[in-house]
Protein backbone atom coordinates (compact mmCIF):
# COMPACT_ATOMS: atom_id res chain seq x y z
CA UNK A 1 0.00 0.00 0.00
CA UNK A 2 2.73 2.55 0.63
CA UNK A 3 4.13 1.67 -2.61
CA UNK A 4 1.49 2.76 -4.44
CA UNK A 5 0.85 6.24 -2.15
CA UNK A 6 4.77 6.66 -3.32
CA UNK A 7 3.05 6.12 -6.81
CA UNK A 8 0.83 8.20 -6.52
CA UNK A 9 2.84 11.14 -4.89
CA UNK A 10 5.74 10.79 -7.66
CA UNK A 11 2.74 11.13 -10.71
CA UNK A 12 0.94 14.21 -9.04
CA UNK A 13 3.84 16.10 -8.25
CA UNK A 14 5.30 14.76 -12.16
CA UNK A 15 1.51 16.20 -13.54
CA UNK A 16 1.95 19.52 -11.33
CA UNK A 17 5.80 19.93 -13.30
CA UNK A 18 4.23 19.43 -16.38
CA UNK A 19 1.18 21.90 -16.14
CA UNK A 20 3.88 24.64 -15.20
CA UNK A 21 5.61 24.26 -18.18
CA UNK A 22 2.26 24.09 -20.19
CA UNK A 23 1.87 27.48 -18.52
CA UNK A 24 5.43 28.73 -19.40
CA UNK A 25 5.30 27.71 -22.80
CA UNK A 26 1.54 28.60 -23.55
CA UNK A 27 2.91 32.28 -22.23
CA UNK A 28 6.04 32.06 -24.21
CA UNK A 29 4.03 30.70 -27.28
CA UNK A 30 1.72 33.63 -27.08
CA UNK A 31 4.85 35.97 -26.80
CA UNK A 32 6.01 34.56 -29.85
CA UNK A 33 2.93 35.01 -31.58
CA UNK A 34 2.33 38.75 -30.98
CA UNK A 35 6.19 39.34 -32.41
CA UNK A 36 5.44 37.36 -35.27
CA UNK A 37 2.55 39.45 -35.89
CA UNK A 38 4.33 42.80 -35.62
CA UNK A 39 7.20 41.53 -37.93
CA UNK A 40 4.65 40.32 -40.69
CA UNK A 41 3.26 43.83 -40.60
CA UNK A 42 6.09 45.57 -40.89
CA UNK A 43 7.18 43.39 -43.89
CA UNK A 44 4.15 44.15 -45.09
CA UNK A 45 4.74 48.06 -44.67
CA UNK A 46 8.25 47.87 -46.00
CA UNK A 47 7.35 46.00 -49.17
CA UNK A 48 4.25 48.40 -49.95
CA UNK A 49 6.40 51.81 -49.34
CA UNK A 50 9.68 50.33 -51.20
CA UNK A 51 8.89 47.76 -53.53
CA UNK A 52 11.84 45.02 -53.92
CA UNK A 53 12.75 46.33 -57.88
CA UNK A 54 13.04 49.78 -57.08
CA UNK A 55 10.30 50.70 -59.34
CA UNK A 56 7.16 52.21 -57.54
CA UNK A 57 4.50 49.39 -57.16
CA UNK A 58 1.84 49.26 -60.06
CA UNK A 59 -1.68 50.34 -57.93
CA UNK A 60 -3.85 47.25 -56.92
CA UNK A 61 -7.60 48.00 -57.20
CA UNK A 62 -8.67 44.69 -55.02
CA UNK A 63 -6.07 45.08 -51.47
CA UNK A 64 -6.82 44.73 -48.07
CA UNK A 65 -6.71 48.28 -47.68
CA UNK A 66 -8.96 49.16 -50.34
CA UNK A 67 -11.76 46.14 -48.89
CA UNK A 68 -11.61 47.62 -45.82
CA UNK A 69 -12.51 50.85 -46.83
CA UNK A 70 -15.10 49.77 -48.78
CA UNK A 71 -16.35 48.11 -45.66
CA UNK A 72 -16.16 51.31 -43.60
CA UNK A 73 -17.96 53.41 -47.05
CA UNK A 74 -21.02 51.06 -46.71
CA UNK A 75 -21.23 51.83 -42.91
CA UNK A 76 -19.89 55.39 -43.11
CA UNK A 77 -21.70 56.48 -39.61
CA UNK A 78 -20.88 52.83 -38.23
CA UNK A 79 -18.16 52.86 -35.43
CA UNK A 80 -15.75 49.50 -35.88
CA UNK A 81 -13.75 47.41 -33.91
CA UNK A 82 -10.48 45.95 -35.37
CA UNK A 83 -11.81 42.42 -36.08
CA UNK A 84 -15.19 43.71 -37.43
CA UNK A 85 -14.47 44.08 -40.65
CA UNK A 86 -12.56 40.72 -40.52
CA UNK A 87 -16.36 39.34 -39.82
CA UNK A 88 -17.66 41.21 -42.47
CA UNK A 89 -15.44 40.44 -45.45
CA UNK A 90 -14.63 36.98 -44.19
CA UNK A 91 -11.18 37.30 -43.69
CA UNK A 92 -9.63 34.97 -40.78
CA UNK A 93 -10.13 36.05 -36.99
CA UNK A 94 -7.02 35.25 -35.47
CA UNK A 95 -5.39 37.04 -33.15
CA UNK A 96 -2.24 37.59 -35.99
CA UNK A 97 -4.24 38.24 -38.76
CA UNK A 98 -6.68 40.99 -36.54
CA UNK A 99 -3.00 42.61 -35.57
CA UNK A 100 -2.57 43.24 -38.99
CA UNK A 101 -5.58 45.08 -39.63
CA UNK A 102 -5.26 46.86 -36.95
CA UNK A 103 -2.27 48.19 -38.68
CA UNK A 104 -3.74 48.81 -41.61
CA UNK A 105 -6.85 50.89 -39.81
CA UNK A 106 -4.15 52.79 -37.69
CA UNK A 107 -2.35 53.43 -41.90
CA UNK A 108 -6.09 54.51 -43.22
CA UNK A 109 -6.63 56.58 -39.82
CA UNK A 110 -2.97 58.64 -40.66
CA UNK A 111 -3.57 58.95 -44.00
CA UNK A 112 -7.02 60.59 -43.10
CA UNK A 113 -9.41 57.67 -44.67
CA UNK A 114 -11.14 56.85 -41.12
CA UNK A 115 -11.14 58.84 -38.03
CA UNK A 116 -10.57 57.14 -34.75
CA UNK A 117 -13.81 58.38 -32.57
CA UNK A 118 -12.53 56.16 -29.45
CA UNK A 119 -9.82 53.91 -28.10
CA UNK A 120 -9.89 50.89 -30.53
CA UNK A 121 -12.76 51.84 -32.84
CA UNK A 122 -12.77 53.33 -36.12
CA UNK A 123 -15.20 55.03 -38.35
CA UNK A 124 -15.14 56.43 -41.75
CA UNK A 125 -14.20 59.98 -42.49
CA UNK A 126 -16.82 62.66 -43.24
Amino acid sequence: MADLQAQQDKTAARADELRDRIQHLTAALAKTEARLANLVTTWKVIAELAPASGQPAPPETNTAHQAIVNTFDQHPDQEFRAHEPHERLGMPTDEASVDITRSRLGRLTRQGFLTQPGRGRYQKRT
